[in-house]
């Protein structure tokens, strides 16, 4: 569809807003730009900025422990793309964090990791490699674009 330019942001529902805050404001560094609350006070969403433009929404209240499972419907995760993944990683493992399964060359050409938020929320880190089958296909759109 024309005029969609991009993804502003992803939205997922915690068990422990604080616990959340702390994983990704504290280990991640996503820095927190407003919060939004109800008539009573409460706390409806924190908002968190990955870039100036996209963002993720943070909702307290979810009512199971833990995300759905690879297999379930809906949102399997997030990637995050980084510019340099060993660098990343680096910060990942001085933060404390664990990774979900190691580094490693996907069949897409790109390498990538895998993190788990502590509801379970899976979280990709991808470099993008310059032979990726991703960039292949933007280029070949890209060169039918100048052709039309």
């Amino acid at each position: 569809m024309h005029g969609i330019n991009g993804v502003g942001h992803v939205a997922i529902k915690v068990t422990d807003l604080d616990r959340s805050l702390d994983y990704y404001i504290n280990k991640l560094g996503f820095p927190e730009m407003l919060r939004l609350h109800k008539d009573d006070g409460s706390v409806w969403l924190v908002y968190l900025r990955i870039t100036d433009t996209q963002y993720l929404e943070v909702f307290p209240g979810a009512e199971n422990d833990r995300a759905p499972g690879w297999n379930a419907n809906g949102m399997n995760h997030m990637c995050l793309t980084v510019e340099n993944i060993d660098d990343t990683l680096a910060q990942v493992a001085a933060a404390g964090l664990e990774l979900l399964l190691p580094l490693k060359t996907a069949i897409d050409g790109n390498r990538q990791a895998w993190l788990e938020d502590p509801d379970g929320n899976r979280i990709e880190l991808m470099e993008m490699a310059e032979d990726s089958l991703q960039l292949q296909a933007i280029r070949r759109l890209q060169e039918t674009r100048a052709i039309a």
